[in-house]
């Protein structure tokens, strides 16, 4: 953690989702602004409490947060049918899931934050954007953190998914489009994870910034002597409940390994992340398929793997997954989706592919070609030590100038 500056007033912040501990993207994302909000404010912050899940509390590093605030989630099974029977209620209803799922506790935060004069006010995720109107009355300033842009990443799940799912992703991003013409305009500023996400969001509102997703500099390792790395092992990690994780690891398996695997006998596949019951149907019977489940650093346990694949077929923001693997030292073998956002170049510092036989032939490339591993390994993590640490990010989240000071007037706003 970084040491304190003086703070200059106070500050709220709302997450759906618990930054502490940091395992996984969204939690990267949302820890890094909010150890920033730390270092200039006095943070009231209020999080999302999930039945399963320890409380978001525990894991705070002690001192950040000034008063807290839990709302807790009430049960949801977990079961096949009873996700079917809240997503057919969802699609009659015509209201996306996760917006659903963290609706419907207003009062619990007025109360918190009556009586209460923030300097800035900043909601995590759009999922909890309908929350502008109990805080809006307590801040100066409200931002907006999309870590993804619901209506972009629905839409192109709809093009990679079977005709029942496609029918119901393109439902919610129509609603999604439709929520965002009315919720984004409204606030005074919004961050996005990359500039092609910005440029998406601009005619809905002029005052919007890149705010790179990124990795705490102490996360970024040497690679591993080549001979502590494991031999023929790939990897793929994420939160394997996210759909377009989920998209990706059934691409990768049902499409991309057979051929590897047909090049290389001998190779392995180590899927890390939380929530592996959602893949694990997937790759059953498979021995040469690892789950690891959750992990502490996942850029420590990527370190001792040959190669990163990130067979992302959708989404929006940018893959933290390849800043891990950068971070690293890892090769990196992405889609262009999966690499959109990111400053980089094929062929310089990871290979893209899309394709099924394209990706399995750079894979199969890097691992017999230990050179090109090693130079794509060291560029991938000095772009990474360079562009995506907390720090280069708060770099540019300092110079935009959108979390301090008051509540620009319109004309300033329509202006940036």
């Amino acid at each position: 953690m970084q040491k304190r500056s003086a703070v200059s007033g106070n500050a709220l912040f709302l997450s759906p989702e618990a930054p502490y501990p940091i395992i996984g993207g969204g939690a990267l994302r949302s820890a890094s602004l909010l150890e920033y909000l730390s270092q200039h404010y006095a943070v009231d912050a209020v999080l999302f409490a999930h039945s399963h899940s320890r409380a978001p509390a525990a894991a705070l590093p002690s001192g950040m947060i000034r008063r807290f605030s839990e709302i807790e989630l009430p049960h949801h099974s977990r079961t096949a049918a009873a996700r079917a029977l809240r997503n057919g209620r969802r699609l009659l209803l015509n209201r996306p899931p996760l917006l659903d799922r963290f609706s419907g506790h207003e009062e619990q935060l007025r109360d918190f934050v009556a009586g209460q004069d923030y300097a800035v006010a900043v909601i995590e995720h759009f999922w909890c954007a309908p929350y502008l109107e109990a805080i809006a009355g307590s801040a100066q300033r409200t931002i907006l953190d999309l870590h993804n842009i619901e209506s972009v990443w629905h839409a192109s799940l709809a093009q990679t998914s079977a005709p029942l799912s496609a029918f119901a992703h393109r439902r919610f991003s129509r609603a999604y489009q439709e929520l965002e013409k009315h919720w984004l305009p409204r606030f005074d500023g919004i961050l996005v994870a990359s500039e092609p996400d910005r440029q998406r969001i601009l005619p809905l509102n002029r005052h919007v910034v890149v705010y790179p997703n990124a990795i705490p500099a102490v996360f970024a390792c040497e690679r591993v002597e080549d001979e502590r790395i494991e031999d023929n092992v790939i990897a793929f990690s994420g939160n394997l409940e996210f759909e377009p994780n989920r998209a990706a690891v059934a691409f990768f398996a049902a499409q991309v390994w057979p051929i590897c695997r047909r090049r290389f006998p001998g190779l392995r596949w180590r899927i890390i992340g939380k929530n592996p019951q959602a893949v694990s149907h997937l790759v059953a019977g498979d021995p040469s398929i690892e789950l690891t489940g959750p992990v502490d650093n996942a850029v420590a346990c990527l370190a001792r793997t040959r190669v990163a694949v990130v067979p992302i077929l959708a989404g929006s923001g940018t893959r933290i997954k390849i800043l891990e693997a950068w971070a690293s030292g890892t090769p990196v073998v992405s889609t262009r989706i999966g690499a959109e956002g990111l400053d980089a170049e094929d062929g310089r510092h990871l290979l893209l592919a899309d394709s099924p036989e394209d990706f399995a032939a750079a894979v199969n490339r890097l691992l017999e070609d230990g050179e090109l591993r090693a130079r794509l390994g060291r560029a991938g993590q000095l772009l990474c030590q360079e562009r995506y640490t907390w720090q280069a990010a708060w770099s540019q989240l300092h110079s935009a100038d959108l979390l301090m000071g008051e509540r620009p007037p319109a004309k300033e706003l329509n202006m940036l």
